[in-house]
């Protein structure tokens, strides 16, 4: 089966240009052109991936996709805009968008990513986006709980979602700024020094010896990284 592709934009001519090249590469496409009828084409055709226009009628890209991702929690968007400011950008991320394609863009651009977002999504199964899993270091994403030998680890909110940023991109080297970024938000003005700190306290609940890390380690001059090779 194809995978099923709804475009939502209401300039038709960018709408039939997408369906052509979709088309043309073996996705069946739907089209919506306004906020209400996306909802419906959703409820109805179940599509695999939604491309969504921020500017629309009826209703706006961004509220779409938050409800989008409240009723459909797995279902790939990508947002496409005219706007390109940094912050147009960062919200659409935040309310669940997978990726970010600015007009003008062209018919290629689009379509490479939507194959690249598809695969992610069929890469991670229904398990892995629940469990993250490191030798005993165990997290339930769902329940927002760490588990450290079989045993509950208490963590703060920001700890938590620290030590998820790390562990789903093992061997990743992250610098500060990026972990203040995902973990604080982008409107956070605080020091970086407050990442130093909370790297420490994980260290402390979760490390056997945290003054010879086996998880969260230190890339000089860099910044942090979670220990590849393990299973996740």
């Amino acid at each position: 089966m194809p995978a099923k592709i709804l475009v939502v934009d209401d300039e038709r001519s960018i709408a039939d240009l997408l369906k052509y090249n979709l088309a043309k590469e073996g996705f069946q496409v739907l089209l919506a052109y306004d906020g209400e009828e996306a909802l419906q084409r959703l409820e109805q055709e179940r599509p695999d991936l939604v491309l969504l226009d921020i500017m629309l009628p009826k209703k706006d890209g961004f509220t779409l996709c938050r409800e989008i991702r409240e009723q459909y929690k797995d279902l790939p968007i990508i947002m496409l805009t005219a706007r390109d400011t940094e912050v147009d950008k960062v919200l659409g991320l935040e309310l669940g968008a997978d990726d970010y394609v600015t007009k003008p863009f062209s018919a290629r651009e689009v379509t490479a990513r939507v194959k690249a977002v598809l695969r992610r999504a069929r890469s991670a199964g229904p398990e892995s986006k629940k469990w993250l899993r490191s030798g005993d270091l165990v997290v339930d994403l769902e329940a927002v709980q760490v588990f450290k030998g079989g045993r509950p680890v208490e963590l703060t909110p920001k700890e938590f979602s620290l030590l998820t940023v790390l562990m789903k991109r093992p061997g990743y080297v992250f610098d500060r700024q990026q972990l203040l970024n995902q973990v604080w938000g982008y409107d956070y003005f605080g020091e970086e020094r407050t990442v130093d700190v909370t790297v420490r306290r994980l260290r402390e609940k979760l490390e056997p010896n945290p003054a010879r890390p086996e998880y969260i380690l230190t890339k000089r001059g860099v910044g942090y990284y979670f220990r590849p090779g393990e299973p996740l």
